[in-house]
């Protein structure tokens, strides 16, 4: 348990288009903080306009780190994550500054407090062998086999997510022991810091849904379908990467492989985005020491900052 000496680290999370990245922007122009970025589509090369990516511009006011460290070709997982994370906070720290950890990829949020499970490390071959039964019989029915073996992982997998799906079955038929089970019983060393942590909760529930729709569309406008085939054009890439499975990018891929028409690509990846910010409030509302906030809010930088002081970070 962190002391209230420990050093500070702020963990600002939110759904998806509840304004995260510019209140980042404002509250690190008034308090001595450094911008560490917490999504795992953002570590991505060439992935800009479908994850929201801040400009180059806005990035050289606000600088964030962690963001465009990897190709899509690679995997970057929540252990990757954690390391990196960690030294970028203990950098931070040697500053004399504070971290400011902004986000909506909560699997990562969670992975840095309470630390990762020692897993086995990735097997090519059962992983050659799962695609391929999945290619066979679909996601879902491979979530239906997950819950046979490890009921509890398969309640936290939603049977359309091929990448957590895969790695649970892996690790059951590496190990003979379920994925849930590992997990509880072996951690890394939890951090020694004290969290600070601010949700950003939409006071509309309809308003969020209706600008995630035309935020798409407007991402649509600013040539995410060309960012999208650039990435379907590369030979090393495919549909089965963590990168092309990002949502937006999943669905547009499936129409440029002759899957569904553009249409339908637009339609679903709104409705994926839509389900994306339903899952990140289910896990922030589960998140404990959480201080929600509400979106929209012409105080809200204000407000957050008042809670900042109050929690012992100097405005100096």
């Amino acid at each position: 348990m962190a002391t209230p000496q420990a050093p500070p680290v702020v963990l600002l999370m939110g759904p998806t288009a509840s304004g995260k990245t510019e209140l980042a922007s404002e509250l690190a122009g008034r308090l001595p903080l450094d911008v560490v970025s917490v999504d795992s589509a953002l570590v991505y090369r060439g992935m800009d306009i479908g994850t929201a990516k801040p400009t180059a511009a806005f990035l050289a006011r606000c600088p964030h780190r962690l963001i465009d460290v990897c190709d899509p070709s690679e995997r970057y997982s929540a252990g990757r994550f954690v390391e990196d994370a960690r030294r970028e906070i203990d950098d931070i720290h040697r500053h004399g500054r504070v971290p400011l950890l902004v986000g909506g990829t909560m699997l990562y949020f969670r992975a840095m407090q309470q630390g990762l499970a020692d897993l086995p490390a990735a097997d090519p071959s059962v992983r050659a062998e799962i695609d391929a039964e999945a290619e066979r019989v679909g996601w879902p029915a491979m979530h239906a086999s997950l819950r046979r073996v490890d009921p509890e992982a398969a309640r936290r997998i939603e049977p359309t997510d091929a990448q957590r799906i895969q790695r649970a079955l892996e690790v059951f038929r590496a190990t003979g022991q379920a994925l849930s089970r590992l997990q509880s019983e072996s951690v890394t060393p939890r951090p020694h810091w004290r969290f600070i942590k601010i949700g950003l909760w939409p006071a509309d529930r309809e308003a969020l849904r209706a600008r995630i729709a035309l935020r798409f569309e407007a991402m649509m406008d600013a040539g995410l379908a060309e960012e999208v085939a650039a990435l379907h054009a590369r030979p090393d890439l495919g549909p089965d990467l963590a990168a092309a499975r990002a949502v937006g990018y999943r669905q547009l891929w499936a129409w440029l492989s002759g899957d569904c028409t553009r249409e339908e690509a637009v339609s679903r990846a709104i409705i994926a985005t839509r389900q994306l910010a339903k899952r990140q409030l289910t896990w922030m509302r589960a998140e404990e020491g959480l201080e929600r906030f509400e979106v929209p809010s012409e105080s809200l930088a204000d407000d957050i900052l008042r809670y900042l002081q109050d929690s012992g970070l100097s405005l100096g």
